[in-house]
Parts: C-alpha cells; sequence; structure tokens
C-alpha cells in the first residue's frame, strides 16, 4: 500500500493550471543542445506577448542560453516559479513543476527507430502534444484515444519559424560569399550507422575543390570531434563550416542538401527544396537517395535541375509533415497551450501507473521530493 506522503506527491504529478492570467511566467526545458533553436521561436513570441521567459537547461544543455530576456534557473528556481505551461523540447519532464506539460518534440518523424520506441512513443509524463503536420497528428490523436491523459493539437513547428520569417540577413550573409554560385548544404545525422559524414567527406572535398559550388558544412553536436576537424578544414573560399546556431539561417541559404537520416532532411523539404540522401534509412519519392559516394556529382546535378516528378514528391511531402509556411507555429502553441488550461481541449484522464513510476524516477534522478 502506498504511504499517504507517496498519494500526494502523485497528486502533485498531474500539475495545475492555475488561474487564467494576462501576463505570466513560462518555463522552457531541453536536455540538449540541438533543442535551443526549437525554443528560441518560442521564447521570442512570449517575450512579445510580454509574458516572463524561463528557461531550465539540464544534462547536455546545462550551460546553454537562448538569447533575449530569458531567465535561467535551476531546480529550485523553478519549483518555486510555478510556471504557467512548460514547454519541453526533450523526451522527458519534470513533471512535478506546476501547469501543463508540453511535448514540442526535438525532430521530425525520420524513421530511425519503430514507432513504440520511436517518435509516437508515449511516456505518460506530457498533457498536450504540439503536433508538426498532419502525418504526425493523426497517429498521435490515435494514440489520443487509446491513451486519454494527454491532447493532440497540430501547431506547426517553432524551429521552422524563423524559415518563413525575417532572419535579419542572417541567411543573405551566408549566402554571400558565393558570389551568385549555386549553394549546397551538408549536414549528418550522428548515428554512426547512419551518418554519411564519414563516407562522403572525400567526394564532398572534390567537389569543395572544384570550386563551382559554395558548400555550407555542418555536423550533428553529438559527431565524433575527429569529424569536426576533418569538415572545418575544409573551410575557405569554396566552403564554410556553420555552427549549429546557424543552421536555420543555412537551410535559407542553400539552394540544395546533402545528407542521409538527419531530420534536417525533413525541415529542408518544407521549402519546397530538392534533398541528396546517401542510404537513407526510409526512402521516399521526393529523396534522391544513392548507395556509393563516387555517385554524389551526378545526384548534384539531378537536383540542380529537378523533374517534375520530384517537385510534386517535394510538395506533397513538405505539405504532409509541416504544411504551415507563415512562420507563426509558436503562437499556435501558446494558443494550444491556453486552451488546455482553459478547458478547450476536453477533460483529461489521470496520468498511468507507467508515467506515474517514470516521474518518480524523474525526481530521484533530480533529488527533489518536494512538492
Amino acid at each position: 500500500m502506498r504511504s499517504a506522503s507517496l498519494n500526494v506527491i502523485m497528486q502533485a504529478e498531474m500539475g495545475s493550471a492555475g488561474e487564467d492570467v494576462s501576463m505570466a511566467d513560462y518555463l522552457l526545458f531541453a536536455t540538449e543542445r540541438y533543442a535551443l533553436p526549437i525554443l528560441q521561436p518560442l521564447a521570442d513570441a512570449l517575450q512579445a506577448a510580454g509574458h516572463g521567459v524561463h528557461a531550465w537547461f539540464a544534462d547536455g544543455a546545462a550551460g546553454a542560453q537562448l538569447s533575449g530576456a530569458v531567465r535561467m534557473a535551476g531546480l529550485r528556481e523553478v519549483v518555486a516559479l510555478r510556471p504557467r505551461a512548460v514547454f519541453s523540447a526533450a523526451n522527458w519532464v519534470p513533471t512535478f513543476l506546476t501547469g501543463p506539460k508540453v511535448q514540442l518534440f526535438h525532430g521530425f518523424n525520420v524513421e530511425k527507430r519503430d514507432d513504440a520506441r520511436g517518435h509516437f512513443r508515449v511516456r505518460g509524463l506530457f498533457d498536450l502534444y504540439c503536433t508538426q503536420g498532419p502525418a504526425t497528428t493523426a497517429p498521435f490523436r490515435e494514440l489520443a484515444v487509446r491513451h486519454p491523459h494527454f491532447a493532440v493539437v497540430e501547431t506547426g513547428w517553432p524551429k521552422l519559424d524563423p524559415l518563413f520569417r525575417d532572419d535579419h540577413g542572417a541567411s543573405a550573409s551566408l549566402r554571400a560569399p558565393a558570389n551568385g554560385r549555386p549553394t549546397v548544404l551538408f549536414a549528418s545525422t550522428f548515428t554512426e550507422r547512419l551518418s554519411a559524414a564519414p563516407h562522403l567527406y572525400d567526394a564532398i572535398a572534390a567537389e569543395v575543390a572544384r570550386g563551382d559550388r559554395y558548400w555550407l558544412l555542418t555536423l550533428h553536436p553529438k559527431c565524433a570531434p575527429e569529424l569536426f576537424d576533418r569538415y572545418r578544414g575544409l573551410a575557405g573560399p569554396n566552403a564554410v563550416f556553420v555552427e549549429t546556431e546557424q543552421l536555420m539561417a543555412a537551410q535559407r541559404a542553400a539552394d540544395v542538401l546533402v545528407a542521409d537520416t538527419t531530420s534536417v532532411v525533413s525541415e529542408f523539404v518544407v521549402q519546397h527544396k530538392p534533398v541528396i540522401t546517401l542510404r537513407n534509412r526510409a526512402p521516399k519519392p521526393h529523396m534522391l537517395d544513392f548507395d556509393t559516394p563516387s555517385e554524389l556529382p551526378d545526384m548534384l546535378r539531378q537536383a540542380f535541375a529537378p523533374t517534375d516528378a520530384l517537385k510534386r514528391a517535394l510538395t506533397d511531402y513538405a505539405d504532409a509533415i509541416h504544411p504551415f509556411r507563415d512562420g507563426r507555429a509558436s503562437e499556435r502553441v501558446i494558443a494550444a497551450s491556453e486552451d488546455l488550461i482553459a478547458g478547450k481541449l476536453g477533460r483529461l484522464r489521470g496520468k498511468p501507473l507507467a508515467g506515474r513510476l517514470r516521474a518518480l524516477q524523474i525526481r530521484a534522478k533530480l533529488g527533489y521530493w518536494g512538492l
């Protein structure tokens, strides 16, 4: 039998919406640095609406910061804050905090794992899933019918807001050294068995040396340090290495993407631009997929002269995963969280036992047993 104190803790895990206020404090939560470009547009939108924005970055995101008047905080500070809502770009969230827990996702469903372990895994921690487009909304709504302890709203993805809003010259600055040449972005996942970075280095180095196209080179932050050294070494008149913080600007600046199974493929396609993929785990009609590095020159020729069929495939896929091109996903996320707080999304059931046990594991990890 559970003790009375444990029952109180379990009740606290359910969260509390609090009172409706016009200006409030919101919390952004992350565990990896690649969550920062997801959270930054949301922070900007909250600040533009006059709200207080706080961030708690743990694990791999510890020490990172967002721009603007975002107040960084630790465990004790965020507990005392009593945020109106908690927006997470991680797989988990501390459920003992007040307010609904909102899942923003840290990438598209690129099928690196099966559904039960990947994008569609329900952990029993979140109250609201803000989906990116029809391709993920429909499966999550089916899950919500079976597990009615969370709501689902299709909002678009805050990370992509900068693709469709004024970036104050950031993308133009990256493209300027091309001097009119076609521009190619190379990006790679960190998953060793799926990463193109080790296999395409020589082919990309040859393309960079040729100089007829300008290259923007980037790697996932978790890639091996020696790969970073090699790709940084290609920087010069025909290429530049792009840091993670510049990735969205690089996507706007580039005409074509060369990649693998990274979620950057889906992000890039939303702009209706061609993508070339090396041994993608789940190749689709909108991709120019190839197996051998020596094929890269031919793939580039095809990408820069896309067929009508390829253009249609790009448009169809983009509309399925992220039909929004107004740069206002962040505003829709905020509105959805307010609808949840106001009870407009229906009454949610209590979290399942597995979720409550996971919440206790999070408390143990963080060393926090307060209410």
